[in-house]
């Protein structure tokens, strides 16, 4: 999996072509709302830090850095000034990225404000388990049985995923977001993927793959993404609130009622624009989709963010 997403060649480094954008669809990209509630998650963490003089906003697993573009759009140009942009990301920088957007590898240290995943976790790599032993992969897919489960990685499963059958080991996940939380002195740090809980573990797994926006077999060859959901309750550090997207983009004012009628009367063109927001807003927080998608809010060093 980390050859084939991050090796030479992989999926998510290679040069040229559309980007993650080009192969499936994540919330950035649904709609400009999603940016304008990151957006006025970043106003509720700066009040809490006081204002500072510098406002971090770290987009890790930024893609082609969209999201970090439409949240500077979004913010009133005082706070813009004050906020200092970070993309975290293995490929390249895209041609024509905002100037103001620093493109980073890793994280950086000491951050004071928001760090933000949209996506991110469940691109990393980690093991598959099935009754009880590795399971190994071919290039071309096919898998056959491996060694027993041991160490570290059994733990984890008898810990977070008890059910014997087939699953996905969360440990690396886990150590990831870990990692990337440290690198909070003060602010929130939150991770939006499509995840599970303990209480109700995938029997057969989640792993597959993405091309072309269209789900495929998971051939770990760098021609697909290849991704599984995310446990994101073993995640969780101290204080973490756990939540669904759609609670969460409600709480930030992402609505998807209908605006009302007499707008139709007195402005048409209003209307027209009010209505596609909400279809919009009604995409990113559906049921049996984005709105399932699971929001793990970290503070650190300030009170945890609830709707």
């Amino acid at each position: 999996m980390e050859a084939a997403l991050y090796g030479p060649g992989g999926f998510y480094v290679r040069p040229g072509g559309p980007g993650p954008a080009g192969h499936f669809r994540t919330s950035v990209h649904a709609s400009a709302l999603y940016a304008g509630a990151v957006a006025r998650l970043l106003g509720w963490v700066d009040e809490r830090l006081g204002h500072p003089d510098r406002l971090d906003l770290v987009d890790v697993g930024a893609g082609r850095g969209e999201l970090l573009a439409g949240v500077l759009a979004a913010l009133e140009p005082g706070t813009a000034a004050r906020v200092r942009p970070y993309a975290v990301e293995r490929a390249a920088a895209p041609q024509g990225l905002d100037p103001r957007i620093r493109w980073v590898a890793e994280p950086p240290r000491g951050v004071t404000g928001l760090l933000f995943a949209n996506e991110w976790l469940d691109n990393v790599p980690l093991e598959i388990a099935e009754d009880g032993r590795y399971v190994l992969v071919a290039p071309d897919g096919t898998e056959s049985g491996g060694g027993p489960l041991e160490g570290e990685d059994l733990a984890w499963l008898e810990r977070w995923w008890p059910d014997p059958g087939r699953a996905e080991i969360g440990r690396p996940r886990d150590e990831a977001w870990a990692s990337a939380v440290a690198c909070l002195e003060r602010g929130l740090a939150v991770a939006v993927d499509y995840a599970h809980t303990r209480a109700a573990r995938p029997p057969f797994g989640t792993l597959t793959g993405f091309r072309a926006g269209r789900e495929v077999p998971p051939v770990p060859d760098g021609s697909c993404d290849v991704t599984a959901h995310v446990a994101l309750d073993a995640c969780a550090g101290p204080g973490a609130v756990l939540l669904s997207q759609r609670e969460a983009l409600t709480a930030l004012g992402v609505s998807g009622g209908r605006p009302p009628l007499a707008l139709a009367r007195t402005d048409p063109a209003a209307y027209v624009r009010a209505l596609a927001g909400a279809g919009e807003a009604a995409e990113l927080t559906a049921r049996g989709g984005l709105g399932d998608f699971g929001w793990l809010v970290q503070p650190v060093g300030i009170p945890a963010w609830r709707p």
